[in-house]
């Protein structure tokens, strides 16, 4: 498989701090790779060094084999947290803009956005100025597509959209990297990277990084009584991470803790270990990467 962009070893540092430590990534041509942190896990800093946009501290960047420069990287589309677009130029001169920019005067607006074209950028709501700058990221048809947060602020709709187009452009062999909040948005991801404090902890498919994780499930009857509702605050009372599914609770912890917890306060519930889904998993992962971090010197 032909490899697009790489990092090996790469890391990053602002004065005594660490952004990005040794990190190595890979986005090979046809996939879609998920790059997945909380705030201030160090994934946009790692976008920018992958494109060079910033200098590493240590370490190789590879962009198309080469390290990264204006001509590699007119094969990307990058669409960064902030849209990259003029807010006081119009959709269609937007595109006229970037369409010159890269050599490609004769491409065709795509139709979702051309009704906006008289418009001022500024004058859309923020999910459609995310359309317009998804689509002028497409329009020179980049082999690799590099996308930080692109359906942020978009309605559901409008987000399936951008997945149907993001797995198109991939199925036409264009690699993609894209940081998302949105676990069911990662799980259409063929592979994901999570990164915590500026590190990668764990990388693989969304089984691969559920692995043996579970949480507890809770149940109380039909909750009529009023049950789950005095679990739910028990629980939460008490330290535990929950949230309603349905009419079950699940929380992260030992089952026989959650099972005496619920005795102890005369709470009569079914309680059992069941598979983690992956935004748990992802949670477990994060808090574990915390709870070893060492104190600030």
């Amino acid at each position: 498989m032909n490899v697009l962009a790489q990092v090996r070893g790469v890391s990053r540092r602002f004065g005594s701090f660490t952004a990005v430590h040794p990190t190595d990534l890979a986005i090979a041509e046809g996939e879609v790779v998920g790059l997945l942190g909380a705030n201030g896990a160090g994934k946009t800093t790692l976008i920018r060094l992958l494109l060079g946009l910033l200098e590493p501290s240590a370490g190789v960047v590879r962009l198309f084999g080469a390290a990264p420069s204006v001509a590699g990287r007119r094969r990307v589309g990058y669409l960064p947290q902030t849209l990259g677009l003029y807010l006081d130029l119009t959709v269609a001169e937007n595109w006229r803009f970037t369409a010159s920019a890269f050599g490609n005067v004769a491409a065709t607006m795509p139709e979702n956005i051309r009704a906006w074209s008289d418009q001022l950028v500024s004058d859309l709501p923020l999910g459609g100025q995310r359309q317009v700058a998804f689509g002028v990221a497409l329009s020179h048809q980049p082999e690799l597509l590099v996308l930080d947060e692109p359906t942020s602020g978009v309605g559901p709709l409008a987000a399936a959209r951008l997945w149907e187009d993001i797995r198109l452009a991939a199925q036409y062999g264009a690699g993609v990297l894209v940081t998302t909040h949105n676990m069911e948005e990662a799980q259409e991801c063929d592979r994901l990277v999570v990164m915590a404090d500026g590190l990668v902890v764990t990388s693989g498919t969304a089984a691969d990084i559920i692995g043996d994780h579970t949480v507890v499930e809770v149940r109380c009857g039909d909750g009529r009584d009023g049950s789950w509702r005095r679990a739910f605050a028990l629980l939460d009372g008490n330290g535990f991470v929950v949230q309603m599914d349905g009419q079950a609770l699940r929380a992260a912890g030992d089952d026989e803790a959650v099972r005496d917890l619920l005795r102890g306060g005369g709470i009569d519930a079914v309680v059992e270990a069941v598979t983690a889904n992956l935004e748990e998993a992802f949670v477990a992962i994060v808090s574990a990467r915390d709870a070893f971090r060492p104190p600030a010197a």
